[in-house]
Order: C-alpha cells, then sequence, then structure tokens
C-alpha cells in the first residue's frame, strides 16, 4: 500500500475528479506566474470533467493487472481519530485486557464515489467480516442459568457501587466518566461528567441488572488499573452473602423458643414471648430484697443506682464507636433472662438492614463449645464448623478494622474449664490449632482476634473469670420489673382469659409476685397451668400453693439447669447438699443473717462454687462496706429461697431421721433419734416458735413447711425422703391445730400468716375467710 507522499499525478479526462479535487473541494485555477512564491504552498489544481467512456468498447489491451489495495481507513488516519488511539490500546495490552468491539464506527465500511468521498456507502458484509469487527463497548456477561443471590438487592448495589467510587479520587472520577461514557454512550443523552455519584450510580441500575452493573464497575476499575478498589468491591459482595447466609441460621437457630423447661412443647417466635429485661449499668447489685412479711435492709454496696438499660444498649453505637472498651460482661443470677436476651439480641442484629456497627455476630454458647474438648482445634475451626457459611471469608476479614466482628459467649459459667490466666500457653493466632481451653482463656486475656468485640455472659463466679488486666464494661441481668411480669404472661397465653386466670393467681400471694422477677420462675407458672390446661380443660386452677412453685423452681435450677454445669450428683450427693444448704439457711434465718461468709461455708462442709454457679441457689457480688475495701459475699438467690431451703431442711430431718430440730432446741437435748415422735409434734414446736417473733422472720418459713405436708408437693420431694417409714397424713390435725391458734388470739398480729398457712394445707378461700 502506498504512502499518501507516493501518489503522483495522473493526467485524466475532461470533467474527471482526482482525489485531491474532492478533498479539497476542487475547480480553482492555476495561479498566475507573477504572483509570488509562497502562494505556490497554497496551490488547488483545476478540477477536470468527469471520465466519460462513450459508448464504444473500452480498448484494454495496455492495461496490467494491480492488486486491490486495502481499506482506506487503514491508510488514512484523519478518517478517525479513535481508531490509531484503539490499535494503540490494544498493541500495548496486557493479556488480561478487555476485548472492544466498536459497534458504532463505519470506517470499515466506507467506499469512495467519484463526485464525493465523504458519502458513505454501507458495504454488504459477509458473516466473518462481523465478527472479527472491533468496537467500543465492553462485553459483560450475565449467565442466565445463575440464580441470583437472596443478599444481592438494589438497596445493597447502590450503597456498593457508591462506597467504591468513593474510594477513588476527584481525577480517578472524572477518569471513571469518561471510560463510560467512552464505552456505553447509550447509557446517557449527554456526557455524564456533570452528574454527581448517586445520579450515575441510580442510572446504572436503571439500564443494567444488578449483576450487570456490578460487573461493569469491576471492568472500568480494572481498565483504570485500580485493582485494590476492585478488590474493595468484591469483598463487599463476598461479606453481603455471608452476613445474609449466616443470618438466615441464626433466625432458625434463635427466632424460635420453646419455653417448656424439657423443650418438649410447641415453639413459638421469640417476638410474640419476648419481654423487655430489666438490665442495669451496674453490677453486684445482690439479690433481691422485696419481702412480703420483713424488712430487709440492702446490703452495703456503696453503689449508686445503676441506669436501666434495654437490649439495644448493651452495643449501642455509643459504645461501640466511643468507648475504647471491646468486652461486655453480663452478669445475671440463674433464671434472670441472660439466654433470653442473647437471642433477642441477636434477632435486632438480623433485623438492623445496615449492619454498620457490627458487621457479622457469631454466637459461641459454651454448651456447644463442648464437643470439641479433647480435640486440637483452630478457633476459625470452631467458627467454620458451627457456621459453614463463614468459609467465604478470607483471613482479613478476621483482621481487618472494617469488618466488625461481634463474638457472643453464652454461659462462662457452663465452662468446666481450669480458667489459668497465669501459666496457660499464648495465642494469638486464630488459625493455630490448639485445645479448647487454650483457646477459651486467651479470648478472655483478650488475646485473640483483638480487632473483635465479645460478650460474655455468666452467672455471678466464685472464681476469677476475667485476668486483672483485661479492661472490662459489666451489665447486670435483673430480670422483669413489676410490669412486664403481666405482659409475658399475656404473651406466653394465646387466650388473654388464660393470661388473665394466671395473672390473678399470682396476684393472689405477694410471694409469688415478688418473685416473678425472674423469668425462669414466670415460665415454671406458665407451664404448670399450661399442663393443667391439658389435663383439665378450661376450668382448670393451680394449685393455692406457694410451695408448690418454689419446689419446681427448686427442681430446676438443681436438675436440668444444673446438668450443664457440673456432673450429675447422685441422688444421695443432691439430698445431703440440700440438707447441708439448708441447716445452714436455717441457722442464718434466726440469727437474721443474709449474707454467707467463708467460714459459713467451712462450717456445713460444702464449696460455695457448688451453691453458687452449679446449683444456682445462691448468688455471689461485692460489697463495700468501707472506703477502699471491698468483700465478697454470697447470698440466696432471694431471702424466700432461704425460708425455703430452711423448711425443707427441717421436714426431711423430721421424715428421713425422726429428728424433731425445734424441739431439740427448745429442751436443750442432745442430738437423738425420735423414731415414734408424732408430726405433730414438730408442727407444735415450729408454730410456737414463729410466734415468738414479732418480725414475722419465720412466718414464709412456717408456710413451706406446712405445705411440704400436702400430696402435691410430697411427691415432688419423694426422691429425697429415702426412709421407708410412711409419713402419716395429720392434715386435718395440722388444720385444727392453726384454726386453734387463731381462736387463741394470743397473737393478733401473727394471724394472717396463720390464715396463709391454711391455705398451704389446701383449706378453702371462704372457710379461710370465715375465721
Amino acid at each position: 500500500m502506498m504512502d499518501d507522499t507516493e501518489i503522483e499525478p495522473m493526467d485524466t479526462p475532461s470533467g474527471s475528479t482526482s482525489l485531491g479535487d474532492a478533498a479539497s473541494g476542487g475547480g480553482q485555477s492555476m495561479p498566475n506566474e507573477d504572483e509570488d512564491e509562497d502562494d505556490g504552498l497554497y496551490y488547488i489544481p483545476e478540477r477536470r470533467p468527469s471520465l466519460d467512456l462513450g459508448p464504444t468498447p473500452m480498448d484494454t489491451s495496455h492495461w496490467h493487472y494491480v492488486e486491490q489495495a486495502n481499506s482506506p481507513v487503514l491508510s488514512y488516519s484523519s478518517m478517525s481519530s479513535e481508531a490509531n488511539s484503539d490499535k494503540m490500546d490494544e498493541d500495548n495490552a496486557s493479556s488480561t485486557r478487555v476485548q472492544l468491539e466498536r459497534t458504532g464506527s463505519y470506517s470499515s465500511c466506507y467506499s469512495l464515489d467519484s463526485d464525493d468521498c465523504e458519502k458513505r456507502i454501507p458495504k454488504v458484509k459477509s458473516k466473518d467480516d462481523a465478527v472479527a469487527e472491533p468496537t467500543d463497548t465492553l462485553q459483560l456477561i450475565e449467565d442466565p442459568n445463575v440464580i441470583r443471590h437472596p443478599s444481592l438487592t438494589v438497596g445493597f448495589t447502590l450503597k456498593a457501587i457508591c462506597s467504591t467510587l468513593g474510594k477513588l479520587t476527584e481525577g480517578d472520577m472524572r477518569r471513571f466518566k469518561r471510560i463510560l461514557w467512552k464505552h456505553f454512550p447509550q447509557v446517557f443523552n449527554t456526557p455524564p461528567q456533570s452528574m454527581d455519584m448517586l445520579d450515575l450510580v441510580d442510572r446504572l441500575l436503571e439500564c443494567y441488572s444488578l449483576e450487570l452493573a456490578l460487573q461493569l464497575t469491576k471492568k472500568l476499575l480494572e481498565e483504570m488499573g485500580r485493582k485494590k478498589v476492585v478488590d474493595y468491591l468484591e469483598t463487599l459482595c463476598i461479606r453481603n452473602e455471608v452476613r445474609y447466609d449466616l443470618s438466615e441460621t441464626l433466625k432458625k437457630r434463635y427466632g424460635e423458643v420453646c419455653e417448656d423447661l424439657n423443650k418438649q412443647g410447641e415453639k413459638r417466635p421469640l417476638d410474640d414471648v419476648y419481654t423487655t429485661l430489666y438490665i442495669t449499668s451496674t453490677s453486684d447489685n445482690g439479690p433481691n430484697i422485696e419481702h412480703e412479711v420483713m424488712k430487709i435492709e440492702k446490703q452495703d454496696s456503696n453503689r449508686e443506682p445503676g441506669r436501666p438499660l434495654s437490649i439495644k444498649d448493651i452495643m449501642s453505637e455509643e459504645w461501640l464507636e466511643e468507648s475504647n472498651v471491646k468486652f461486655l460482661l453480663i452478669t445475671g443470677m440463674a433464671g434472670s433472662g441472660k439466654s433470653m436476651a442473647i437471642s433477642r439480641l441477636i434477632l435486632d442484629w438480623i433485623e438492623e438492614k445496615s449492619h454498620q456497627h457490627v458487621n457479622f455476630l457469631f454466637p459461641l454458647p459454651f454448651r456447644e463449645l463442648k464437643q470439641f474438648e479433647g480435640v486440637k482445634i483452630s478457633l476459625l475451626e470452631i467458627i467454620q464448623t458451627l457456621y459453614p457459611e463463614t468459609k467465604k471469608l478470607r483471613d482479613e476479614d478476621f483482621r481487618s478494622e472494617d469488618c466488625k466482628m461481634l463474638f457472643v459467649f453464652d454461659g462462662l459459667d457452663e465452662y468446666s474449664g481450669k480458667l489459668d490466666f497465669e501459666n496457660t500457653e499464648l495465642l494469638g493466632d486464630h488459625t493455630d490449632p490448639t485445645t479448647l481451653n487454650v483457646i477459651v482463656v486467651n479470648l478472655l486475656r483478650g488475646r485473640l482476634l483483638y480487632r473483635g468485640m465479645f460478650l460474655v455472659t455468666s452467672r455471678p463466679q466464685v472464681r476469677r473469670c476475667i485476668p486483672w488486666d483485661t479492661h472490662y464494661d459489666e451489665r447486670d441481668m435483673r430480670g422483669f420489673r413489676d410490669d412486664e411480669k403481666d405482659e409475658y404472661f399475656k404473651k406466653r397465653f394465646k387466650n388473654p382469659d388464660d393470661a388473665a386466670r394466671v395473672i390473678a393467681y399470682i396476684n393472689s400471694f405477694k410471694t409469688l409476685r415478688i418473685m416473678c422477677h425472674l423469668p425462669l420462675f414466670c415460665s415454671l407458672v406458665a407451664d404448670e397451668y399450661q399442663h393443667m390446661l391439658t389435663k383439665q380443660g378450661p376450668q382448670a386452677e393451680l394449685p393455692k400453693s406457694i410451695t408448690f412453685m418454689y419446689t419446681k423452681l427448686m427442681l430446676a435450677l438443681i436438675g436440668p439447669y444444673r446438668a450443664d454445669r457440673a456432673p450429675v450428683l447422685s441422688p444421695d450427693k443432691e439430698k445431703d447438699f440440700l440438707m447441708k444448704l439448708g441447716k445452714l439457711a436455717l441457722t442464718m434465718l434466726e440469727q437474721n443473717k443474709f449474707k454467707i461468709t467463708r467460714s459459713d461455708w467451712r462450717d456445713v462442709g460444702i464449696s460455695d462454687e457448688e451453691a453458687v454457679v452449679n446449683s444456682g441457689l445462691c448468688i455471689q457480688y461485692v460489697t463495700k462496706p468501707y472506703v477502699l475495701f471491698q468483700e465478697k459475699v454470697v447470698s440466696f438467690i432471694h431471702p424466700t429461697m432461704q425460708e425455703y431451703l430452711a423448711a425443707l431442711y427441717v421436714f426431711l430431718s423430721f421424715r428421713n431421721q425422726g429428728k424433731n430440730i425445734f424441739e431439740q432446741q427448745l429442751k436443750e437435748k442432745l442430738s437423738r433419734m425420735f423414731k415414734g415422735n408424732k408430726v405433730m409434734e414438730l408442727y407444735k414446736c415450729a408454730v410456737d416458735k414463729s410466734l415468738l417473733y414479732e418480725d414475722g422472720k419465720l412466718d414464709i418459713f412456717l408456710r413451706f413447711l406446712f405445705g411440704m405436708a400436702r400430696n402435691i408437693n410430697l411427691e415432688l420431694l419423694k426422691p429425697f425422703c429415702t426412709s421407708a417409714m410412711k409419713w402419716p397424713s395429720a392434715l386435718e390435725d395440722a388444720t385444727a391445730l392453726i384454726k386453734k391458734r387463731i381462736r387463741e388470739n394470743q397473737y393478733p398480729q401473727r394471724n394472717d400468716n396463720l390464715k396463709h398457712c391454711l391455705e398451704e394445707l389446701g383449706v378453702g378461700a371462704r372457710e379461710v375467710a370465715s375465721l
């Protein structure tokens, strides 16, 4: 192919048009000889007449064969300014360069006419020519067989692309718009340089599917060489998919609850049963000391009343953003609602649409972690085993500052491993295999996943569960306040009449109303009423007895709730533990004591860990009786539980050994067996002694003691009754004894309590009211 400078002038017949004439507009005469030489620079050849072959055949004898020239577009760079730039781009491109198609170009399909070389006449192209033709449009591929992931929504795609483009500098953003206009002019009416980012992304989502909009953004950024920004967009997409799948898994696990203690009842949505829990910003508040009869002074804590918190306040944006504390410990006595609060927290995270504060939430209950004991495993493997969807996450996701992860360890008190913070090996890499104990200790040290946030729930511990140098916040789970007690039953029972009956039942006993501050106790009351409904129909009624519900609570704490924390005790050891704890309870009750000291534990021969952590019948907290001095104190979870256990000790002592505890104390006799003693001797001693205390410190105790003689309660206590001696039926005699004391009226202020004792024995309300 010849260069333009090599083209020689050709003599053509009159009327023909030369190539130069067509390009110049032709038709001008030769310059005069007397004109300046410089004018020759602007010489325009004379327009010649067009070639006219006439009617006679053309003589072709002197013609020579010449090969057809290539397309003019390859010879005349002035035809298209983009042709050379595109060709240079293609020559310099790497093997991964996106191939371009120039669909809007006519440069390869033009022909020249003798009159006007700019007149465009499309050629008829062959099929092969069409395939090989370059284009300026990026090839966006969308597989129709691929199912869109549910996490890919318009909202996410809009935020993801905007967030990605926000990483670009102003110069890069202008370049992005130029490349977008170059490859996709059909999307915009005018160049998009004047559009802001939101309008630009919105326009893309109008014209393309979500997948293609993301694909287009990635390809343009790749063409700009911004690989890190492309990685950022891909990371957002991966995290979004994992977060969605994780949310679905958590919704199945925590979205429904079965409140039946044996987990055999109907499962209901958490939203239908969850009731607001009372959480305080301070810890070590001690037990609830509200009492029906006695006035008990609050223990020495020297603490200001904590402000009430909601579940959302626990992990609020303020706490996450402003606090440098990444470790939060929530403590609460057995049955105070810690696990229910965690379920609510998880669902709140799932329902939060932005997930800006916490990107991922991983519940790791110690009940489930126990399966990894005895094997070498890493924390990452534990997470991936419990939540397989997290395998898509990359290692940098666990280490990145912009990927906030919250790890929730529910039930630290259920972990029986040794927490040796001084001698356990250090572990800083979540991918290193080791033992579960090493992982737990280093998590509590704050050594693992140091960018993560941790929430741990536990019963108050008698052993140190957090290292002294770990900076953490603590919250106290207090259960229900008064209004929430009614709300719980209204939510628990679909039939409003059933809810009203249960509320009326707990209101008929002030002690039951007070004890319903424990969600576990409310659950037991509701379970029992549900059982009665199934068995007896709509007319079902709960036993008019506080002893019945307290026995249910005691059995739940030392039974199913203890099994998750310690090996199951044999019946004999269980009875022995209750007898020792009951003896301590009675001694303290008579002395008006509600705090258990270390010397007390030594005297009775049981451990505080068994009473506080395993059985959950006691609670530990810290008091500050003096300035710069603090003391760890253990109490029963409520004063009425102390009174119940004291009554149980007196009852079982007589039932199994024939010992009348009160007769021995009154007559100062040595311990001996009273196999021939009648049960009425026990009741007479107990009634007479209780009437001596004007403050009524044995009133509730007396109700429990009489209640244990009733058949429905005897059946529950049967596992602890080891003697073969048949328990005599003394209900009528006991009723007669109490009525006699009421009529004697020697202690008028004690008559109300004696009437409550009749209720515990099953005497009808009308008969009691007539006295």
